[in-house]
């Protein structure tokens, strides 16, 4: 009898050697990683993508299989911390929990969230809610992952556990550990957003685009998260695949910025346009204005730009040091306040970034105060605020 059943414990109904069960892990794991991504996040959090009513429900059976997490409640969590990003309400942010905190306990915070009935149902709404996500998928959420252990089982064998092991560890490390932690402390950026995104690599593969997480916080609700030429996002490849097969359709992608030549004064079209790529308007202040002023000021004090200002306080002239330690602050405003030419830039971008995220619904008052902004930019007598100005007016989005 021992000889009979012993095949069955090391190899299940399936009896696949290790190369086999390495390629079964990869494909699980990527499905589940495509559910997250795909469906949690760029369709039910963010609305950028509608799927196929039959492939809806596969990554909703998926996720409750290999995650036990619901709908629901996952697309709450995300939409507060983009609600509530970097302040002590964001549920995950490693500024304010610390990245150890974040990178390790993730799944901890996750729970916590949870249990914020009110926040789920505040920005929870639109998600699921019919028989088969009120009577399984929610009141019994940790019976998927029993019944993932089970079929692991009985199709690989005791080499099967192992396998859902790592299925159950995959998304607690990746998702909540590496892009909700990582993906707010380490990485370049494309976008001076209003928070400390980052995008990990510019080849968002492994974890299924969520690696340009800096593009995703700049533009939250387009189902393409790269953004540059250079940049691929694997998430965005599939969407494309199935939209070509009738399985999806792109509801929201981020709208392409047009630069008009010899624009006298900024119109509803700049306004338009500024308040969609209001991020990259900071950018190119950040990468035209400041960092060719600060270029000039080490040249005339005969110094490296590091020798004049470190790094970190440099990277602190984006936001006026909101990001760095209390001391560090001090420094960086008693630094600027020497130095009148970059005191006269940080004012100018701190009025136009006020300006472009003041809660206002009056366009024709702020357009009045874009159009005084760039009058005053191109009496500063500074070069490169002039043509900073020049280039802003004649933002457009592009048809």
């Amino acid at each position: 009898m021992f000889d009979a059943i012993f095949p069955f414990l090391t190899g299940g109904l399936l009896g696949l050697g290790w190369a086999g069960l390495l390629v079964t892990l990869l494909v699980f794991t990527q499905l589940t990683i495509f559910s997250v991504t795909l469906y949690l996040h760029r369709s039910q959090a963010h609305r950028g993508v509608d799927f196929h009513p039959v492939l809806n429900h596969f990554f909703r059976f998926w996720t409750w299989l290999t995650t036990s997490m619901i709908t629901k409640e996952w697309v709450a969590i995300h939409r507060k911390h983009h609600a509530k990003v970097e302040t002590e309400e964001d549920p995950h942010s490693p500024r304010t929990k610390g990245i150890g905190n974040v990178f390790w306990r993730g799944v901890e915070l996750y729970r916590e969230a949870r249990w914020q009935r009110a926040d789920i149902e505040q920005y929870g709404k639109g998600a699921p809610d019919d028989w088969i996500e009120r009577h399984l998928y929610a009141p019994h959420a940790t019976l998927g992952p029993t019944a993932m252990l089970l079929v692991n089982f009985a199709l690989f064998g005791i080499p099967g556990i192992a396998l859902w092991a790592v299925q159950m560890a995959w998304i607690p490390f990746w998702a909540a550990g590496v892009v909700n932690g990582l993906g707010h402390w380490w990485g370049y950026r494309n976008f001076e957003s209003a928070d400390t995104s980052t995008n990990l690599t510019p080849w968002g593969v492994w974890i299924g685009g969520e690696e340009l997480h800096n593009n995703h916080h700049a533009f939250p609700s387009s189902a393409r998260f790269s953004m540059r030429r250079w940049e691929f996002d694997i998430g965005w490849a599939v969407i494309k695949g199935l939209e070509k097969v009738r399985l999806a359709k792109v509801l929201r992608v981020a709208p392409t910025l047009d630069i008009r030549p010899n624009i006298a004064v900024p119109d509803t079209d700049t306004l338009k346009a500024l308040l969609s790529h209001r991020f990259q308007a900071m950018t190119d202040y950040q990468r035209n204005v400041l960092m060719p002023a600060l270029k000039e000021e080490a040249a005339q004090a005969g110094a490296r730009l590091r020798q004049l200002l470190p790094r970190q306080l440099r990277r602190g002239l984006v936001d006026d040091g909101r990001w760095l330690k209390p001391d560090a602050r001090e420094q960086l405003q008693q630094w600027v306040a020497q130095r009148p030419r970059i005191r006269a830039l940080m004012e100018h971008r701190a009025r136009l970034a006020a300006l472009l995220e003041a809660r206002t619904h009056d366009a024709s008052e702020r357009l009045k105060q874009l159009q005084l902004w760039c009058q005053e930019a191109e009496a500063s007598g500074i070069r490169a605020l002039q043509d900073y100005s020049a280039r802003l007016k004649g933002y457009a989005l592009a048809h």
